[in-house]
């Protein structure tokens, strides 16, 4: 469970009022603020506080260290309680779908852990598997960059990725990782079924051990003078050939 923290900007919030998230008071812009967010949070039960434009600038400002820009909103939410791998395996069974879930190795970058779980979102991904240190965790930044889908999509921490994999495939899932020098292309190997994907820090990429443990590498094709993409790019490639494969195979 982490700290309190807060997320500021209308769509992050309004995405997460609409989900089952906890509040403990939203923060709006005196004069300035957004009606359909106050009205979602009184219809909840929710303190409403209104406050000069500078105290959110302060709020934010405390969180990030630089000013950002959070239209005249700042939600003060209740400690984010992450999932169990078991939870996300409970999702799939739910939804009747073969388990798919996102193993990130190593993303520091808040921007990126946002990205990964909005793109993980979008495909219907059953959640997003993350590593108690070396690794950025769910906070307002995250929650502001995956644009709402954190309020949705399951991240489960765990302390050793290792482990985590080995259980993935106790569950079932192929662990598919992804490398400059992988295997195959991506779009060559077979995507379907229980799936888990490792993607790897920028520069880096996978650590040792969680290359060791994956069942085989996919690459993705540069053509330009660029020799790869970032962290959530990447993902994205691989999720939506995931999407589309599964697709295929349903309507077949």
């Amino acid at each position: 469970m982490d700290d309190e923290f807060i997320i500021w900007g209308r769509q992050p919030v309004m995405e997460a009022l609409e989900s089952d998230r906890e509040f403990n008071k939203i923060f709006v812009a005196r004069g300035g603020h957004d009606k359909r967010i106050v009205a979602a949070a009184r219809e909840r039960r929710i303190p409403v506080v209104e406050v000069d434009k500078a105290a959110l600038d302060r709020m934010t400002a405390s969180e990030t260290g630089v000013p950002v820009v959070h239209q005249g909103v700042v939600a003060q939410l209740s400690p984010i309680l992450y999932a169990e791998l078991d939870d996300l395996a409970a999702a799939a069974q739910a939804r009747r779908e073969d388990l798919f879930v996102a193993v990130l190795d190593g993303i520091t970058d808040p921007q990126n852990l946002g990205s990964i779980i909005r793109t993980a979102n979008a495909v219907g991904a059953h959640g997003v598997v993350i590593p108690a240190r070396r690794s950025s965790q769910v906070s307002p930044v995250v929650a502001k960059a995956s644009a709402g889908a954190v309020a949705y999509t399951p991240v489960a921490r765990v302390g050793n990725l290792s482990q985590a994999i080995d259980r993935l495939k106790k569950m079932g899932a192929w662990v598919v990782g992804t490398a400059a020098d992988g295997d195959r292309r991506f779009f060559e190997a077979d995507l379907t079924g229980p799936i888990a994907v490792v993607v790897g820090s920028e520069g880096k990429g996978m650590s040792r051990l969680v290359e060791e443990s994956v069942d085989f590498t996919v690459s993705i094709p540069m053509a330009g003078e660029v020799s790869s993409l970032n962290a959530g790019v990447a993902w994205a490639v691989i999720a939506f050939e995931v999407a589309r494969q599964r697709l295929g195979v349903n309507r077949g």
